[in-house]
């Protein structure tokens, strides 16, 4: 037994004579879920098992009596009962949860004409026991594609209204992947006027795009989800981007720069840019390439409690203990660029701008930078060599961009081999061709390997993603050739010669390594 036994539930083997059924046993059995379905089970604290003929029942309330009733009207014949401790039933119970897909359970055909609510809860509960209370069936839609979402670890959910219905998709590890659906305009209808009613949008206007957001909860933590809704040809499409602060990092443990990955040099070089007293570093990359993430691993290991600290973010997504972090708020006035000059009056020593998008807050975090002030910041942009026109288009002078920046780097996430399904091979022709390489530098010592696709998978052959860098710090030469306006060739020579190595020669290392494939390498980089 691996805990002792509580007091309820020895006087119950003692009274009743109901056996004791132990956590690896209830693994061993078959659940009748379809006699007695999963949420149900979680609600009553019970559990209905076959073997063979006869059917097992098992709860961790000695004195549920009605339980036992309604339990047996479920199966609908001789039951035997079971005593489980609480925590072994929670444990069974969670792990059943974790393996099921509530979107399956949501029949196409079950989904009718029906309304949305009209009030907004302050967070929706997307638990397989709600999901299974819900009474509109377009609610049960919605929650539980969230709930799968969720369950996945996908960073965004995709409804997209089509000609015959509604197509659902998941972005996971980078990629979308196409979980469900349901027939019938009137349900895409529905269920996107159902993430309107949450976000507190405007139902009635299906003409211009909606932007908004709203909590949910899971797991008991809650959980922020970005909505933004587009007209199309077919109806409304809706995104919702997951912003799950648990993800970036687990309860107890402390965001570091290690958990994206990084390959040894590239980490020691992003520690001595961050370790700078002052001047401006830059993240570059496309959305959902881990950019935010890298910029609280390094203010994470910078904080040592004798600076001031302070963000501004759209939204703050992790919260960062001793850090003062403001959010931004459009609707009231407060953007980047006039959170960013209130910060300046807040006396702080390093800031971090969430992402400089318009000039204004580009030529006030270049001054902050050149004032004392260490400035980390994200920028859309492909290669690292493209944030120089991206702010010379801004309108900010090459000169003092060059002075206030001590470095920038590109980075991208790249799905990993699955290791549960992982196989040695040899890259094929196409492979290597497509990455416009020869074979020999291709292959150049590789120990190649390629997911063959399994349950822990999903079938895709990977799991999990690992952040490759490409990492320019500036020195003077390098300053000079870009102030000057320099060819991009001579720019990019020389900073070959101080150490910047490409995103694409990032990727094909790890490749090498067997960590990730050829095909990633080519779906996520580009040679240039």
């Amino acid at each position: 037994m691996n805990a002792p036994m509580n007091a309820a539930v020895a006087a119950a083997l003692q009274e009743h004579d109901f056996p004791l059924m132990t956590l690896p046993q209830l693994h061993r059995l078959t659940p009748a879920l379809d006699r007695l379905p999963l949420a149900d089970a979680q609600a009553r604290r019970c559990a209905l098992f076959r073997d063979g003929k006869r059917w097992i029942a098992v709860f961790d309330d000695p004195l549920a009596g009605d339980v036992q009733r309604w339990v047996e009207a479920r199966a609908g014949g001789f039951v035997d009962w079971y005593l489980a401790r609480p925590d072994d039933l929670t444990a069974w119970l969670g792990r059943q949860e974790q393996g099921s897909s509530a979107l399956a359970s949501v029949a196409p055909k079950n989904l009718g004409a029906g309304g949305t609510a009209q009030t907004r809860e302050s967070a929706e509960e997307v638990s397989l026991v709600r999901i299974q209370q819900d009474a509109s069936p377009v609610v049960r839609l919605v929650n539980s594609t969230i709930h799968d979402a969720l369950k996945l670890g996908a960073s965004d959910i995709h409804l997209e209204a089509t000609a015959t219905g509604l197509d659902i998709r998941l972005r996971i590890d980078g990629v979308l992947e196409k979980v469900g659906g349901a027939v019938g305009r009137d349900i895409a209808e529905q269920a996107v006027s159902r993430l309107k009613v949450l976000a507190e949008l405007d139902i009635a206007e299906r003409r211009v795009p909606q932007d908004g957001r709203f909590p949910v909860r899971y797991s008991g933590r809650r959980i922020d989800l970005r909505v933004s809704v587009m007209p199309s040809i077919h109806g409304e499409d809706a995104v919702l981007r997951i912003l799950d602060k648990r993800r970036l990092v687990p309860d107890g443990e402390s965001l570091r720069l290690e958990r994206l990955g990084f390959a040894a040099a590239d980490l020691a070089r992003i520690r001595d840019l961050a370790a700078q007293p002052y001047g401006m570093l830059l993240v570059t990359g496309p959305t959902g390439s881990g950019k935010t993430t890298t910029l609280y691993g390094v203010l994470s290991e910078i904080h040592d409690g004798r600076d001031k600290i302070v963000t501004i973010e759209d939204p703050v997504e992790y919260e960062l203990p001793g850090v003062l972090q403001i959010p931004v708020n459009d609707k009231k006035g407060l953007s980047f660029a006039r959170g960013l000059r209130s910060i300046l009056r807040h006396d702080p020593d390093k800031i971090m701008i969430g992402e400089i998008r318009d000039a204004e807050t580009a030529e006030i975090a270049v001054q902050s930078a050149l004032t004392g002030h260490l400035v980390l910041s994200t920028v859309h942009a492909n290669h690292v060599f493209d944030v120089f026109s991206r702010f010379a288009h801004m309108g900010i002078d090459p000169y003092s961009l060059t002075s206030a920046l001590n470095g920038v780097w590109a980075q991208r996430l790249l799905r990993t081999v699955c290791p549960h399904c992982a196989e040695p091979v040899t890259p094929s022709p196409r492979d290597i061709a497509a990455l416009k390489l020869t074979t020999e530098v291709a292959l150049d010592g590789g120990a190649f390997r390629r997911g063959k696709g399994c349950g822990e998978c999903r079938g895709t052959g990977y799991q999990g993603r690992r952040a490759v860098a490409e990492i320019l710090a500036l020195d003077d030469r390098l300053r000079t050739l870009i102030a000057q306006r320099a060819p991009l060739g001579e720019i990019k020579a020389e900073a070959r010669l101080q150490g910047t190595r490409s995103l694409r020669d990032a990727a094909l290392h790890l490749a090498r390594e067997g960590l990730t494939t050829l095909e990633e390498v080519a779906r996520v980089t580009l040679q240039h």
